[in-house]
C-alpha cells in the first residue's frame, strides 16, 4: 500500500512539474519566476561557495532593488504596463547575467 501511496504522489509531482517546463521551453517566464529563478542561482551559489560574500551581497541588494521598483509599478496601477515588463524583463536579464559570470569568475569562497 505505501509503494502504490509514493508512486500516485510520484505521479501529482511529476504533473506538476510539466507546466513549469513547458513554460520554460517556450523561452517566457513569469517575474515570479524569474524572480524564484534567480534567488534560488544566488542561494546555490553561496552554498557551493561559487559566490563570495561580496558578491553575493551585492547581488542580493540588486535582486533586492528590482523587487521593489516591481512592487512600485504594481502599487501605481493594477497589473504591469507593457513598458513596466520590458524594463524588468531588461533589469532581470542584466541580473541573471551577472549571477552567471560572478559565479563562473573562479572567485569563490573554498578553503577560506
Amino acid at each position: 500500500m505505501k509503494k502504490f501511496a509514493m508512486l500516485i504522489a510520484g505521479f501529482g509531482i511529476a504533473a506538476a512539474a510539466v507546466p513549469a517546463t513547458a513554460s520554460a521551453q517556450n523561452g517566457w517566464q513569469t517575474i515570479n519566476q524569474r524572480q524564484a529563478r534567480i534567488e534560488m542561482r544566488i542561494n546555490q551559489g553561496i552554498r557551493n561557495g561559487a559566490l563570495n560574500r561580496n558578491e553575493a551581497v551585492r547581488l542580493r541588494t540588486q535582486f533586492r532593488q528590482l523587487s521593489q521598483l516591481e512592487n512600485q509599478y504594481r502599487r501605481s496601477r493594477p497589473g504591469l504596463t507593457v513598458a513596466e515588463r520590458r524594463d524588468l524583463d531588461r533589469r532581470f536579464d542584466r541580473l541573471s547575467q551577472q549571477v552567471r559570470t560572478q559565479k563562473n569568475d573562479r572567485q569563490t569562497n573554498r578553503g577560506r
